[in-house]
């Protein structure tokens, strides 16, 4: 098997995408798709039903940001703002396998999510909601689906938790989706040097 080196002679510094670069990577990407968040919760909060209007084309966007962007140019336009690329544990580009199998369980805990909201839709008071402010038009919803709402919560905590003590854990600094996919992250200076010392593992 073959797999990207831990090390490189001559190259003191880690060839991975650590804690700090990757939290970066996700606040640049946060900062990015900022105005397309305000504008969804903006037009959320001017009536209960218009999340029915919102929820698919959110759901889309996230598919494309975080799917076919990293398919097409290896990383989320804040992960190469950060310098850092996404390649497979044989320093392979990644392809479409790679990225759906990366952003696969945080798809399914979306689609829950969506769920869960979309069935609050359906039971709430349009009225009562349109009067709320936004904190409470949030904490409204959630309690109209208490025990979704909180498997919800749970999984999200447990697949994030989770994600962070692997990353700290393994030393290509790997988290459960790099595993799912045979992926790592990589400093994008390093590619060719890691290119050029691959390891063979038995």
């Amino acid at each position: 098997m073959i797999k990207t080196p831990l090390e490189i002679e001559g190259i003191s510094d880690s060839l991975y995408a650590g804690f700090w670069r990757r939290l970066g990577a996700l606040l640049l990407d946060f900062l990015l798709i900022l105005p397309f968040t305000g504008i969804i919760v903006y037009v959320n909060s001017l009536g209960l039903h218009n999340y029915s209007y919102t929820v698919i084309p959110s759901f889309l966007f996230g598919l494309w940001y975080n799917i076919y962007l990293v398919q097409r140019y290896g990383a989320t336009p804040g992960k190469l703002i950060a310098g850092i690329k996404i390649v497979t544990t044989s320093g392979e580009d990644v392809n479409w396998k790679h990225a759906i199998l990366r952003h696969l369980v945080l798809s399914l805990i979306t689609l829950f999510s969506i769920y869960v909201t979309l069935r609050s839709i359906g039971i709430g008071d349009a009225g009562y909601y349109d009067s709320l402010s936004w904190v409470q038009k949030t904490q409204y919803l959630a309690g109209l689906s208490p025990i979704l709402f909180s498997v919800y919560t749970w999984s999200s905590n447990i697949w994030v938790y989770g994600e962070l003590i692997v990353l700290l854990t393994n030393k290509r600094k790997r988290a459960v989706h790099d595993f799912m996919a045979s992926t790592v992250i990589i400093k994008t200076k390093y590619q060719e040097p890691i290119r050029n010392n691959l390891v063979t593992i038995d």
